[in-house]
């Protein structure tokens, strides 16, 4: 039998202001094309458990878009898409469906809605996919399909395999994917990341994750990899011990962490020894007025909004840059924190910053709060929700308040003159310095 898997990627906004926008200020949506060039991780573990009897293929979604037809040569078809290309991801199942092809949907969106995405599928997976993928082939090569495969999230990293990267051509990307953990201790109100395929927190086995880098470096001289965890360093002594490992393998790397890693001192150095250039942290909000309440269990993030400044500083001292995350119009918001936003990046010396609008997300508290409200708009239009455009009614702000000042901010943090700006000095006063630091150190 032929399988292929198929990976939707690409980020694009829908208002069409916006995406003008990110035409002129490149800056503004650097961070969503990285994203959307990631790999799909995910399906290339699937294919690394699909028995060798099966022919298997690796697709990307753009290197169909310039295809006149579909490749029909595959016998089963499996799709795994966020919710912003649900819909492309949809259309693509109905037209291999109507071939004759089987088709699996899986992920995040349709974990949500399984509902919605079965009637484009013959099979969809609501969870983790490696906890099922071997019945669902076993049922397919004996021809009983069923609808409905669901994980119960005890898929352990013990038994995950290496993932067939060497079904990728690798000079397309600019960074390769590892996970180290699933999951995410804190509960925030928006979060649609692996917090839905699973209620535990897992962490693979550092042999396994060596496996994967050592793989990488095989297929990839020298390459810059991003650890696909939902926040890493939450298990410290893991971390410690991995990055230890990491420091003899001459890697340069990145990963998305809460602002934790800056209380310890002894990890910010094995991170800069180890290859880290940057990490990326989830501030939301450079003022109080909006963070009480995004993190549900303990109102986490607004109890550490005074350390934000402390953190940055530390974290950029070992030569390590922060990515600044901010959500522009959180409930409490008014326009004042356009302003707010621009002169904390400025103030705090952010090497590089990322703004987005609230996203509900299916399957996310904040969606079911949104929409038992009546404040969402375009509910179902998922090519909306792409964090840059609109889709709910924001409290005090009004649409319009929102959608001017999230342009405005855009315009006054992406200019060549600023990103120039941060960059610089980064370099001249943290990167410079910390070079010197470590040549001292040394002699």
């Amino acid at each position: 039998m032929k399988i292929g898997f198929i990976s939707m990627s690409g980020v694009r906004a829908c208002d069409p202001d916006l995406l003008k926008l990110g035409l002129t200020l490149p800056g503004f949506v650097e961070r969503g094309k990285t994203i959307a060039s990631l790999p799909g991780l995910g399906l290339l573990t699937l294919a690394a458990m699909t028995p060798a009897e099966h022919v298997i293929e690796y697709i990307e979604i753009d290197d169909l878009r310039y295809q006149s037809t579909l490749p029909g040569h595959f016998d089963l078809v499996a799709i795994s898409s966020f919710s912003a290309q649900i819909l492309e991801a949809y259309e693509l199942a109905d037209r291999y469906r109507s071939r004759g092809t089987s088709v699996v949907l899986g992920g995040l969106h349709v974990t949500a809605l399984p509902d919605e995405a079965a009637q484009h599928a013959d099979a969809v997976v609501v969870g983790e996919g490696e906890a099922v993928w071997h019945t669902l082939l076993d049922d397919w090569v004996a021809g009983r399909l069923q609808s409905r495969y669901v994980s119960n999230g005890d898929f352990s990293f013990d038994d995950a395999p290496l993932p067939r990267l060497d079904l990728l051509d690798v000079d397309k990307y600019n960074r390769l994917t590892v996970q180290t953990s699933r999951g995410c201790p804190l509960r925030c109100e928006f979060c649609a990341s692996s917090i839905l395929l699973t209620p535990q927190y897992k962490v693979k086995p550092i042999s396994k994750v060596l496996a994967e880098i050592d793989q990488i470096q095989q297929l990839w001289h020298r390459p810059f990899i991003e650890f696909a965890d939902d926040n890493s360093f939450v298990n410290r002594a893991y971390w410690k011990e991995l990055l230890g490992e990491l420091q003899n393998r001459r890697l340069r790397w990145f990963t998305e962490c809460d602002l934790r890693v800056y209380e310890d001192c002894e990890l910010l150095d094995l991170m800069r020894a180890s290859g880290c250039a940057e990490v990326l942290i989830g501030f939301e909000s450079p003022v109080e007025d909006g963070l009480s309440g995004i993190e549900l269990r303990t109102d986490w993030k607004h109890c550490r909004w005074g350390e934000y400044r402390e953190a940055i500083h530390r974290i950029q001292s070992r030569g390590i840059r922060v990515n600044g995350c901010f959500i522009i119009g959180l409930d409490g918001h008014t326009p004042d924190v356009v302003d707010a936003v621009y002169e904390f990046a400025r103030d705090s010396e952010l090497y590089d910053i990322q703004i987005t609008v609230p996203t509900p997300f299916p399957g996310t508290p904040l969606y079911t709060r949104l929409k038992n409200a009546g404040r969402l708009l375009h509910d179902g239009e998922w090519n909306r929700w792409t964090l840059f455009d609109i889709n709910f009614v924001p409290d005090p702000m009004s649409v319009e308040e929102l959608r001017t000042g999230f342009f405005s901010l855009a315009r006054r943090l992406y200019t060549a003159e600023i990103s120039r700006w941060r960059r610089n000095n980064f370099n001249l006063k943290y990167l410079k310095s910390n070079m010197h630091q470590t040549r001292r150190t040394l002699v």
